[in-house]
């Protein structure tokens, strides 16, 4: 299965529309592949006329809600733009709700908890969104956002911390742009940078998850890992969205490196200084590795390796064996022990199974998300941005679907 995957995602992104650089397995694939892309396509069309029409509901939530979603499948900065807006959010006295649905053993689920252990920030897990938030309303309660947020979000940090409240004031959705059961105030759009749409067809044949054209409906668009690519490919990258929407307001952003947690003890920091000179084993099962190597490379070790494996997958025996194989070769060409390095998707995914590969060293990256300038704007300009479209947008609701 782990190999298949691999194929179908080479031929996801590869750049030949005729598909001649690609395998003879491959190739004889592209057809099943295409099939099926097309009846995805029908049945994407289909059910977004349903919910147009009617036929199916959207529930309108009582506070407001931001989407952060893609077009794409893996690597495109959700999760580190929903915590991101949680941690803002939190920060103003603003308790938010995350509502996502903890795809394939909720690894970002794990890591969301535990980087907003102590806060006001609630975490909401489940298939049905709108049941989710109906049950933390009712528990916790939730606020007049006119009279309280706007307000908060206009002093930004200056809120004293007694006005703290534990009611939900805001919700994120996590992965949410094609959660159409579930009304939103402001569709924020995430774009890998590196990857971008592949080969721009829909999955299975390719990477989109929605045409191009679904670009229409964002509100905001953010080119992630915008440090690892040329500004002329992001210049031609905003021309092609601005085809779509030309007025899209367009945001960078990238990964910056804080600090490493050891295995065997996440208790610890370590500075990214610890694998200086270092030879590193690059281990990763997340939608886009590349971008994850390029980071490890510029923190200065003396040779990076790497083994990929496919997103979410859960690291077996075999895996490990893989694993301690190729450290034993890296061993035996450089005469000292290698250190492996995961991101925190991996680790939080199953923290215990990676410490089988002991006595070798095992070191988590964490990272945060950095709004990058984009002509002038800044991290400061990106949040007065999202405070004048919630205001803009949730004073004017004016669709007749059911408020929870």
């Amino acid at each position: 299965m782990e190999k298949l995957r691999r194929l179908v995602t080479e031929i996801a992104y590869t750049r030949n529309p005729s598909f001649t650089d690609l395998s003879h397995l491959q190739r004889c694939i592209v057809p099943l592949l295409s099939i099926a892309s097309s009846l995805y396509g029908t049945a994407l069309s289909m059910r977004r006329r349903l919910y147009r029409y009617g036929l199916l509901r959207s529930h309108r939530l009582a506070v407001p809600v931001i989407s952060v979603g893609n077009l794409s499948w893996g690597g495109n900065g959700k999760t580190p733009m929903v915590g991101f807006l949680a941690r803002w959010f939190d920060e103003i006295r603003v308790s938010p709700l995350i509502l996502t649905r903890g795809y394939a053993g909720g690894d970002e689920v794990k890591m969301l908890e535990r980087h907003h252990v102590g806060t006001s920030v609630k975490i909401g897990v489940g298939a049905d969104r709108a049941a989710t938030a109906a049950c933390f309303f009712e528990k916790q309660g939730y606020v007049d956002y006119h009279s309280m947020c706007f307000g908060r979000l206009s002093h930004d940090l200056e809120v004293d911390a007694s006005s703290n409240s534990n009611k939900i004031g805001i919700v994120i959705l996590d992965d949410g742009m094609q959660h159409l059961s579930l009304c939103r105030d402001m569709e924020i759009v995430m774009i890998n940078g590196v990857t971008l749409w592949g080969n721009n067809q829909l999955i299975p044949l390719g990477p989109l998850r929605e045409p191009l054209s679904a670009l229409a409906r964002a509100d905001v668009a953010v080119i992630h890992h915008a440090d690892l690519v040329s500004d002329k490919q992001l210049k031609h990258t905003e021309f092609v969205m601005r085809q779509v929407k030309a007025d899209l307001p367009i945001y960078y952003t990238r990964l910056v490196p804080s600090y490493f947690i050891e295995v065997r003890n996440c208790l610890i920091k370590f500075p990214l200084s610890t694998i200086l000179n270092k030879v590193v084993l690059c281990v990763s099962a997340i939608g886009s590795a590349s971008p994850f190597v390029k980071g490890v490379e510029k923190l200065g070790p003396s040779r990076v390796d790497q083994l990929v494996f496919s997103d979410h997958h859960f690291f077996q025996k075999k895996d490990i064996e893989k694993i301690r194989e190729r450290l034993v070769k890296l061993q035996d060409e450089f005469g000292f022990n290698p250190i492996v390095v995961v991101t925190e998707k991996d680790y939080d995914r199953d923290p215990t199974v990676l410490e089988a590969l002991g006595p070798y060293k095992v070191l988590v990256l964490c990272v945060h998300l950095q709004i990058m300038s984009s002509t002038e704007d800044t991290e400061k300009d990106f949040k007065e941005m999202l405070k004048q479209l919630l205001e803009s947008k949730f004073s004017t609701r004016s669709d007749g679907a059911a408020i929870l």
